[in-house]
């Protein structure tokens, strides 16, 4: 089941990427590697988050109404 929407997860993809890359450049702190989290949402296209709020940018998916 997928919640989260291509222009989302393309901005998912960015942020990870960015995030990560700076763990080899920039600050170089290993807080970059929360990256992997926005990154691995994108690749499965699904969000724990959007889930527990009832939350979807995924067209194909219902949106919960209250």
């Amino acid at each position: 089941m997928q919640n989260v929407g291509t222009i989302d997860r393309v901005v998912r993809v960015v942020i990870g990427v960015v995030l990560i890359a700076l763990v080899f450049v920039g600050p170089q702190t290993p807080w970059g590697w929360i990256g992997v989290i926005p990154l691995a949402t994108a690749l499965i296209g699904f969000c724990p988050a959007y889930k527990l709020f009832g939350l979807s940018t995924c067209p194909l998916t219902p949106k919960k109404t209250a």
